[in-house]
């Protein structure tokens, strides 16, 4: 496992959005983190908790590409805290930068990758968008389940993201991941992100 000292080579960062501890592994909001964990392991990266920074952190390298996966330590609703740091210490311009995050706006099978747009009532970006602007990109996770399922009311949904997927979802985690994975590597090839909506289910 290499790092990489900072220096004038261009760099991108990905970012997934959840929660840290035990209680919250599995859950839907740490749909982010569970993403960017498989990233991080088809490239055989390493995880490294830096407190100044308020995240874990691996550095690896992506083809010819130097790429900074994060997860924020801060609790989701703080997010916004870590990813302006490490923007700060890695000198990283917002159009490198992607969020990839839960959304009970979607169903679950479906994701959706764009630059800017709302939060959708999700806390994380919301601090993210505060705390460095609205113009990154974000790869928003379907997490709505089936209809007897979903809240009904906006005081459930802070209790329904805390859930744990269903395990007919769980079923469906390999080709999550197969899209998530190829949507995050299309943004670390890419100067220019093209908006995408895709089903894997």
């Amino acid at each position: 496992m290499s790092y990489f000292s900072i220096g004038n080579e261009k760099t991108k960062l990905v970012v997934g959005l959840g929660n840290v501890g035990k209680k919250y592994v599995g859950t839907r909001h740490n749909a982010g983190f569970l993403c960017v964990d498989h990233a991080v392991k088809l490239v055989e990266g390493e995880w490294k908790e830096k407190k100044a920074l308020k995240s874990l952190i691996s550095e690896v390298r992506v083809g010819e590409k130097r790429v900074v996966f994060i997860k924020p330590t801060t609790l989701m609703n703080l997010s916004g805290d870590a990813v302006q740091a490490i923007k700060q210490f890695y000198k990283i311009e917002n159009r490198d930068i992607l969020v990839v995050h839960d959304e009970l706006a979607l169903p679950f099978g479906s994701l959706r990758i764009r630059t800017g747009g709302s939060s959708a009532g999700n806390n994380g970006i919301k601090s993210v968008s505060a705390a460095i602007g609205e113009e990154y990109a974000r790869l928003r996770i379907g997490i709505a389940g089936q209809h007897k399922d979903n809240p009904t009311a906006a005081g459930e949904e802070a209790a329904y993201v805390l859930k744990n997927f269903s395990k007919a979802e769980q079923e469906h985690f390999k080709a999550l991941y197969a899209e998530t994975n190829a949507l995050i590597t299309e943004f670390i090839y890419s100067d220019l992100l093209s908006p995408d909506t895709r089903t894997f289910i």
